[in-house]
């Protein structure tokens, strides 16, 4: 079980979901995208908090 609570590959991922939030708000091209950003980046950020707790 502590296998799959490993910080390195979580945070990577949490990581990688607010750099989507942050393209999807400067992209140009669609107002849906833009509307979920704020959502997108904010569950990185609330994951990024519960991974930084995981055992290394």
């Amino acid at each position: 079980m502590r296998r799959w609570f490993r910080r390195g590959p979580w945070e990577i991922g949490t990581t990688a979901v607010i750099g989507c939030g942050i393209v999807m708000l400067t992209q140009p091209f669609s107002v849906d995208l833009f509307s979920c950003s704020f959502v997108t980046i904010l569950a990185g950020t609330i994951g990024f908090v519960v991974v930084s707790h995981f055992p290394s």
